[in-house]
């Protein structure tokens, strides 16, 4: 299993949250669920200006086994989106904790990042799943 970076916080359904500052996170999924997903072939970005809630469905990627919806890890609105994932989609295999970022938000509630798992619960989740 690779490296959890400790900068991110995780949703249990396994997204990522990376705050950039001044009320920016950065979004994606983690190695491990795109390990679970396989070949990434297909992800469906969300709009720039959309307003996404926590826990609601944000964006949706597509792989030759499965298509699975990502979640808004916070409540906020979409200010970029990774669009080289249009014609890349497998960037996110190949490096989910870096280049194969999905969106980037600003979040109305900053509190809502203590909801999230830290490093360290979220690998224990990980081994909870593995037995």
């Amino acid at each position: 299993m690779s490296e959890i970076p400790g900068d991110l916080r995780f949703l249990k359904s396994h997204e990522w949250a990376r705050v950039e500052g001044s009320g920016r996170v950065t979004v994606g999924i983690s190695d491990h669920a795109q390990g679970l997903l396989g070949d990434l072939v297909y992800v469906e970005l969300p709009n720039v200006g959309d307003r996404v809630e926590a826990g609601t469905a944000a964006a949706v990627v597509e792989s030759v086994k499965a298509a699975s919806d990502v979640y808004s890890p916070l409540t906020g609105t979409v200010v970029e989106v990774n669009s080289d994932l249009a014609d890349k989609p497998e960037t996110i295999n190949e490096d989910a904790y870096g280049e194969g970022w999905i969106f980037v938000m600003e979040i109305e509630e900053p509190d809502q990042l203590n909801d999230l798992l830290a490093p360290d619960d979220y690998a224990e989740l990980l081994e909870d799943e593995d037995h």
